[in-house]
């Protein structure tokens, strides 16, 4: 971890929007599966085209390769859903998370309007996308929230048809929590598919997977990279890379919850914890218990957050707290922690985060999972011009226009002359044909 000062964080904390380094132990992986040394981008770029010209044929050929099992059919069967059986605890905890997600996203306004005056008629109307899809990753753990946190606001958006891909596990099969949670949001069709191969299955579609209108969803380098080639072909929600969280902390906070909170996003593969305090104080104490925190995490958590800690991991001492807000706009975190007295009153200051967790109680891994927003934040300091996944993302604005006659003689001739200043002259006539009746 480093220390830094205030003006010195100015400049660490400013991002690097170049391409990302690539380990070489990702190098590694892939030229022992494929035989050559290729870069992920490269890698993505066979995936999608091979997918869009073979289709299934591909899908199982990459999950072979990839995953190292053989799937026969991609998709979930209804006999697979009603064998899916989880705790009753867990279900009880899925259903409630549901729920608030649910309620959070319906109090986002979505309706369309249109006003009728004098002039005729101006607006807007609004109308859900026809089919998306959701990537869940599954990894070395099924990410069961992210479906939650993104098919459940497609269903509040209106959409009629949500597909879900995630990996299968080596048994060739979806688990079973994400499928009691998919049935209880009202998602009946899930396919065992992750990777690049699936999102240039949702792209483009195959004779098993339907082709949507956008893909929502998180996912690895090749999941991401994949997202970007396609975008344009469907709509992507974001291009999210490693988490990262940014605490503030003043001389009130308790140091065990600034640890915490921390660790929380740094047992994730490559996130970035930053704390900016104004107390030294607290400071000298997170150092001491990180250590102690970390040292009892289970493996592979473990070594992910000291990985985190050690190389990644920013520390920034100001004298005051209009500072450490003027460092958290400039770095744009994909979550901000307000550990400090009388937070409510800094909200002001506050331009650019993914979500912002206010007091001690408000924990960002709540976020992650119960509180309500989707936890499919911007990352990377993309805060600063989006936002996080909402119901808007899953539908479109139509505008209407509808003038009548006056308005038409007032506004017309304008119209008419700014066309001839861009050259364009049947523009023009379009509209002075008009005015001669």
């Amino acid at each position: 971890m480093k220390i830094f000062t205030h003006q010195q964080a100015r400049t660490a904390l400013k991002r690097n929007f170049g391409e990302e380094a690539i380990p070489e132990s990702m190098l590694e992986r892939i030229e022992k599966t494929f035989g050559e040394r290729l870069t992920p981008d490269q890698v993505v770029d066979r995936i999608l085209l091979d997918v869009k010209t073979r289709g299934d044929e591909a899908l199982r050929e990459w999950t072979r390769k990839l995953d190292r099992v053989h799937v026969e059919s991609l998709e979930v069967t209804e006999a697979e859903f009603q064998a899916a059986s989880i705790g009753s605890e867990l279900e009880a905890a899925l259903s409630q998370s549901i729920a608030r997600v649910r309620e959070f996203h319906q109090n986002q306004p979505t309706s369309g309007w249109i006003n009728h005056g004098a002039g005729g008629a101006l607006g807007q109307i609004v109308r859900p996308m026809s089919r998306v899809g959701i990537y869940v990753p599954g990894g070395s753990a099924p990410l069961i929230s992210t479906l939650i946190m993104t098919a459940v606001i497609a269903k509040v958006a209106g959409v009629p048809e949500i597909i879900v891909v995630t990996p299968p596990d080596r048994f060739g099969k979806v688990h079973p929590a994400i499928l009691v949670a998919a049935r209880e949001i009202g998602v009946n069709r899930v396919f065992k598919v992750g990777g690049a191969q699936a999102i240039g299955a949702l792209a483009y579609g195959t004779d098993s997977i339907p082709q949507v209108d956008k893909i929502a969803g998180p996912g690895n380098t090749f999941v991401v990279l994949a997202k970007r080639k396609v975008f344009g072909q469907v709509g992507i929600e974001s291009l999210p890379g490693p988490t990262e969280t940014l605490v503030i902390a003043d001389e009130t906070a308790d140091s065990r919850f600034v640890v915490a909170d921390l660790l929380a996003q740094a047992e994730h593969v490559g996130a970035e914890p930053v704390l900016v305090t104004t107390s030294e104080k607290i400071l000298y104490a997170v150092q001491e218990e990180i250590e102690a925190q970390i040292s009892t995490l289970p493996e592979p958590n473990q070594s992910m957050a000291r990985e985190s800690i050690q190389e990644r991991m920013k520390m920034v001492i100001v004298e005051t707290l209009e500072q450490a807000f003027e460092l958290n706009n400039i770095y744009a975190p994909e979550h901000l922690c307000l550990l400090i007295r009388n937070p409510w009153e800094y909200l002001g200051l506050i331009e650019s985060a993914g979500g912002v967790f206010v007091g001690e109680d408000s924990m960002e891994a709540l976020g992650d999972y119960i509180a309500g927003p989707s936890h499919v934040m911007p990352t990377g300091g993309t805060a600063r011009f989006s936002s996080p996944l909402n119901v808007r993302d899953f539908q479109k604005i139509i505008s209407v226009v509808g003038v009548n006659r006056q308005t038409l003689q007032a506004t017309g001739p304008a119209a008419a002359r700014i066309a001839r200043a861009e050259g364009l002259e049947a523009h023009a006539r379009a509209i002075e044909v008009r005015l001669e009746e």
